[in-house]
C-alpha cells in the first residue's frame, strides 16, 4: 500500500471513530455506481466529465428524438398527424448514418454507451 493509501485510510479510521461519518445522505443505501468496465482505462476519467457536465453525442440525442417520435406516432389518432410523423421519423433515421459515435472502441463498446446513455 502506498504512503498516501495509508495516511487517506488512517483519516479514514479517525473521522468514523469520530462519528464524522454518522447520519450522512445515503446511509446503510448501496452506492450508485456507473459500470465504467467497458470504457477502456485511459478514457474512463474524460468520459465520467463529459457525462457530468451533460454532454450527450449527437448520435444518442437523435436516437432519443426518434423514439420520442414513434412514441407521439402510436399515440396519433388522425391521418395527417400520422403522415406528418412519419416524414419526421424518416427524416430522422435518414440522418442516423452519417452520425458517428466519437470513440474509437468496437461494436460492443459503442452498444454499451449508446444503453447506457439512451436510458
Amino acid at each position: 500500500m502506498l504512503l498516501t493509501e495509508q495516511i487517506a485510510e488512517q483519516l479514514i479510521i479517525a473521522a468514523r471513530d469520530r462519528g464524522e461519518l454518522d447520519n450522512l445522505p445515503g446511509q446503510g443505501r448501496p452506492l450508485a455506481l456507473d459500470d465504467d468496465s467497458a470504457v477502456p482505462p485511459e478514457l474512463r476519467a474524460s468520459y465520467r466529465i463529459l457525462k457530468n457536465s451533460g454532454y450527450i453525442p449527437a448520435e444518442v440525442e437523435q436516437l432519443r428524438q426518434v423514439r420520442q417520435v414513434e412514441s407521439l406516432l402510436a399515440q396519433a389518432e388522425s391521418d395527417n398527424d400520422k403522415k406528418t410523423l412519419l416524414l419526421k421519423l424518416s427524416l430522422l433515421r435518414s440522418k442516423l448514418p452519417s452520425l458517428q459515435l466519437a470513440t474509437a472502441g468496437t461494436q460492443r463498446y459503442r452498444d454499451k454507451i449508446l444503453q447506457r446513455l439512451y436510458k
